[in-house]
């Protein structure tokens, strides 16, 4: 039989915890260690290993690839103990639970929090609805619903949905300005986009087989996608957002969707976010699976 390494999961969880608080200083303190113990360590681990798990400069502590692997199993290892920990004690959903979501996702699935609640009573919710893309760990927050692309390596995330876009706008825009009738003809319109970091500044269409991005331009930037659809019903313009925000619009006329032929079917993934690591309180895992649950039918 294989000999036992009574330190590895110590290590594991000093090496994942390096990862999290981006290096040795922060984490020795969360720790209540001292750096050289740390740095020892995880040196100490690289060399079992056979692997640098980290590239090392006087400004930047960065996961090679190698790191970058073992530290998204190593948070999986470590949640699982967890879990099984939890479930030997017999440890209850309860807590302060720190969750943001885009506006629109509020407004959409707002309904759920008190279900969850119902279900959890010992659990306390703290809610906050932006469009902004914040940071959790100095936002102390446990959940984010996201959507587009994960960009942080870092994070965590559970896919609870996904969405093609969709061009719209009311009838009244329309009758008022006439209705595109291909990509190119969106010069001539107002197109309404968001002022978000991450938002971008042309729109994918497929133009004879092909995937073509197409430049828009507009009057009115808006930082969230409830606004964004008021002003569309406005009829200040024309926008693209996700079917699932529209849907209900577009069935009852209020928003005419546009240039589909040339849709490219590219979608919006809905994740929710949390910080991995040896300590995911049981109340976010259960928030996540009752979120998995709750929007299955939905996307």
């Amino acid at each position: 039989m294989k000999r036992i390494l009574m330190e590895r999961s110590g290590e594991l969880e000093v090496f994942v915890r390096v990862v999290q608080e981006g290096g040795f200083s922060a984490a020795a303190r969360s720790l209540d260690l001292t750096p050289s113990a740390v740095s020892k360590l995880i040196s100490r681990l690289e060399q079992r290993l056979g692997t640098r798990l980290f590239t090392r400069s006087t400004r930047a502590l960065n996961l090679t690839d190698e790191g970058e692997a073992y530290y998204r199993a190593g948070v999986q290892i470590i949640n699982e103990l967890n879990d099984a920990e939890q479930a030997a004690s017999s440890g209850s959903v309860k807590g302060y639970l720190r969750v943001n979501a885009s506006l629109p996702f509020g407004e959409m699935f707002g309904e759920l929090i008190p279900e969850f609640l119902k279900r959890y009573p010992d659990v306390v919710i703290d809610l906050s609805l932006t469009d902004d893309l914040i940071d959790l760990r100095s936002q102390k927050t446990d959940v984010a619903i996201r959507f587009g692309p994960m960009l942080d390596s870092t994070m965590f995330a559970k896919v609870l949905g996904q969405s093609r876009r969709v061009v719209c706008a009311s009838p009244a825009y329309l009758k008022q300005h006439g209705t595109p009738k291909n990509p190119e003809d969106l010069r001539q319109h107002n197109c309404l986009k968001f002022n978000f970091r991450r938002s971008i500044t042309s729109w994918r269409f497929l133009v004879k087989q092909q995937v073509k991005e197409f430049p828009v331009s507009g009057n009115l930037l808006i930082n969230n996608g409830q606004t964004m659809k008021q002003m569309l019903l406005a009829g200040a313009g024309i926008g693209r957002l996700g079917y699932w925000h529209v849907a209900d619009d577009i069935k009852a006329g209020r928003l005419i969707p546009l240039l589909e032929n040339n849709n490219p079917g590219d979608l919006e993934m809905i994740h929710a976010v949390y910080v991995g690591g040896s300590h995911v309180p049981h109340r976010v895992r259960a928030f996540i699976d009752f979120l998995l649950e709750a929007l299955n039918n939905h996307f």
